[in-house]
């Protein structure tokens, strides 16, 4: 067993780890907001394991924080049926 490699991860194992599409991963990449892909071969993209992990890490503790952007829920008094 190899130690001391970055372990990487195949785009339906982030998925699992990830519950956001693959078009909102994309945009946020592009701007640097999220661990960026890289190729294995020309069909193999991967991303490292431990920078997702720290991303997600990074998310809860500004949620936690308080400073994290959340949307607001709908404004249930202008329903015009109540569902």
């Amino acid at each position: 067993m190899l130690t001391g490699l970055p372990r990487t991860i195949r785009r339906h194992e982030l998925r699992l780890i990830v519950p956001l599409a693959d078009s909102t991963i994309y945009e946020m990449e592009k701007r640097g907001e999220f661990p960026r892909r890289f190729n294995l071969t020309p069909r193999c993209v991967v991303w490292d394991l431990e920078e997702v992990e720290a991303w997600l890490e990074q998310r809860r503790r500004t949620y936690l924080e308080g400073r994290a952007k959340v949307a607001r829920g709908p404004d249930v008094h202008q329903r015009k049926t109540r569902q």
